[in-house]
């Protein structure tokens, strides 16, 4: 049993860090790193970039919107489908060039915070990151949540996919991640967390804050670098899942 554990870093900008990112990297088997909009620049990009070769840990972009002052996580409207596919095309072909510049190759996209969310809630605006991930390199993978709009858009023009679960994420009955707003909805005790992970992969199923429970299938676990906790979590995560015989590595095309 194989399953990959990834994890958004890179997230610092200029003197500004965010997270232990070469603590993650010692645990982790795909890193997501900021494209210089939500967060990171050049220089954070190709030093993660550089260390995730060094460690052996596939790296992939992870573009948001231009909001670094909300770290992507609020919501703007305005741009058309066009614009946004041009944004996302213009971080992935960035952060694929800074990762040539390191001696590593970028294999896949995961899209940040309040982008993701509202992809997952709007097709047009999924077709368009569909798109852009093809049209800079139709061999990426796009990192999914399993059973929403944006995996059904990849699928549909053709993208490959790799299906996400969040280890410190609750889900609402829609599949959806609950809101950051509510209480509750970030997990912060790793070994709660490790647990929940453990009995979704041997279920294949996620259970919602409600108890409802929604087959799915997993290639990869996300945890957060930007919690405090988030380097003991994932350390506990790994740790539970190898005791239960999954090993841990970069999912298929990473």
């Amino acid at each position: 049993m194989k399953i990959d554990l990834n994890c958004d870093m890179g997230e610092g900008f200029g003197p500004w860090p965010m997270g232990d990112d070469e603590a993650m990297l010692d645990i982790v088997s795909s890193a997501n790193v900021a494209c210089g909009f939500h967060a990171g620049d050049p220089s954070i990009m190709f030093r993660t970039a550089e260390m995730a070769k060094r460690k052996g840990v596939a790296v992939g972009a992870h573009p948001g919107f231009n909001d670094l002052h909300g770290f992507g996580r609020r919501v703007i409207r305005g741009d058309s489908p066009a614009e946004i596919e041009r944004m996302v095309a213009y971080q992935i072909g960035a952060m694929q060039a800074v990762a040539a510049l390191a001696g590593h190759k970028m294999t896949y996209v995961k899209i940040h915070g309040s982008l993701n969310n509202m992809a997952n809630e709007d097709e047009d605006l999924a077709l368009a990151i569909a798109r852009a991930v093809k049209g800079v390199d139709a061999s990426l993978v796009n990192v999914c949540m399993p059973g929403l709009l944006m995996e059904a858009a990849s699928e549909k023009i053709g993208v490959k996919v790799a299906r996400e679960f969040f280890a410190d994420r609750t889900y609402d009955d829609n599949g959806t991640l609950t809101s950051r707003k509510k209480p509750g909805s970030v997990l912060h005790d790793a070994e709660q967390a490790a647990e929940r992970v453990l009995r979704t992969l041997q279920g294949r199923a996620v259970v919602t804050t409600s108890g409802k429970r929604i087959p799915i299938e997993i290639d990869t676990i996300c945890v957060h670098g930007d919690e405090p906790s988030a380097v003991a979590m994932a350390r506990t995560v790994r740790t539970k899942l190898e005791a239960n015989g999954f090993t841990i590595a970069p999912f298929a095309g990473a």
